[in-house]
């Protein structure tokens, strides 16, 4: 099997043989088609979220299952599915609450990688799926089928970025019919969190980023209105448009400490902040809390959209199905795993929604 593994912080991954051990009580072996790139596993591989090395990054995949290993529910091999990073018990506090992305069980994979090298040394299997190599052994809960005619390549931005902003908006808080909302970042999670508000009935949604032409990008997905965050009065530009009230809900979508500090100044009375984009660790935001509690304001942290797979999966799958969820223009370009260094590289520089390694 070829992957992709990142042997040292910071410098670009190398192809290699590895070796990928069969499904043991309750995995999955998936031959995947694609893996989308995301921020998580750049600040992985460049050593922001610390973690052990040599590993192979890539979470947000699709493909086939081959095998599957005793005790599997539910999935069986020919089956198309969407592989996420998302590891959930079921019974545990967090997951009987149906927040699984807090799960606090410990798995076999948790224990042992699937993944070696040619002399048997263990390769950490990053963000619980290592999924830029061909194929991955996974939990069986980390696994959702999905239906035949939806492209793989399409689906696997279904594992994390539209999972994430989308659930962001749709589940990690209410939004109220015809509430105000700002989105802050508009790459492939914010995306996805405007394509979130417009299904949530957002009366008005006001994109913001750096660069102009992801403000185009961002109309063409749903905001109604776009301010560039770069510029000095853009906290003003966002309370004019809400006749000086702020927003009601703001999602932070970008893991940058000016931006979360910033969204806390475009809140209305009452309004939520929601964190979705994750920093580097260390990184420390600054706020008013005599402020925040005299204007009844909240602020709360959205990890992976407080999804759940097997519900959310389907259902966005569904809407995709329907048209009511865009996804094959939140591809801005498809790679092979050889170009892998290439597309990570287009990433850094902003210029991607989601680009897509193909295998």
């Amino acid at each position: 099997m070829r992957a992709a593994v990142c042997r040292t912080f910071g410098q670009p991954l190398t192809i290699e043989e590895l070796h990928i051990s069969d499904p043991g009580h309750g995995e999955v072996k998936v031959k995947l088609t694609a893996c989308a790139i995301c921020h998580s596993d750049i600040t992985l591989a460049t050593g922001g979220w610390g973690g052990d090395l040599p590993a192979v990054y890539g979470h947000e995949a699709a493909g086939i299952v081959v095998s599957v290993g005793p005790g599997v529910i539910g999935l069986q091999s020919g089956d198309h599915v969407v592989v996420t990073l998302i590891r959930s018990c079921g019974h545990c506090h967090f997951c009987t609450q149906a927040i699984e992305t807090q799960c606090d069980n410990n798995f076999n994979l948790d224990q042992q990688s699937p993944l070696s090298d040619k002399k048997g040394q263990t390769i950490v299997q990053g963000l619980n799926s290592g999924a830029f190599a061909e194929q991955v052994v996974v939990e069986q809960s980390q696994v959702c089928a999905i239906p035949h005619d939806i492209p793989l390549d399409v689906a696997c931005i279904l594992a994390c970025g539209v999972l994430t902003g989308f659930g962001a908006v749709t589940n990690t808080v209410t939004i109220k019919p015809a509430s105000t909302v700002a989105i802050v970042g508009c790459g492939g999670v914010g995306i996805n969190s405007i394509q979130g508000a417009v299904h949530s009935g957002a009366a008005r949604i006001i994109a913001l980023d750096l660069l102009d032409e992801k403000l185009t990008l961002a109309h063409q997905f749903g905001a109604t209105h776009s301010v560039n965050s770069g510029r000095p009065n853009c906290v003003e530009q966002v309370l004019a448009l809400t006749d000086g009230r702020g927003v009601d809900y703001v999602f932070v979508t970008v893991g940058v400490k000016a931006a979360i500090e910033q969204s806390l100044s475009l809140l209305a009375k009452s309004g939520t902040a929601v964190i979705v984009g994750m920093p580097a660790s260390g990184v420390l935001a600054e706020f008013d809390p005599a402020a925040l509690a005299a204007n009844g304001q909240s602020l709360i942290g959205s990890k992976m959209g407080s999804a759940s797979v097997k519900r959310d999966i389907p259902k966005l799958a569904a809407l995709y199905q329907s048209g009511d969820l865009r996804l094959d223009e939140l591809i801005s370009k498809r790679y092979v795993l050889d170009e892998i260094n290439e597309a990570i590289a287009s990433v850094k520089r902003g210029e991607a929604l989601r680009n897509v390694v193909i295998f």
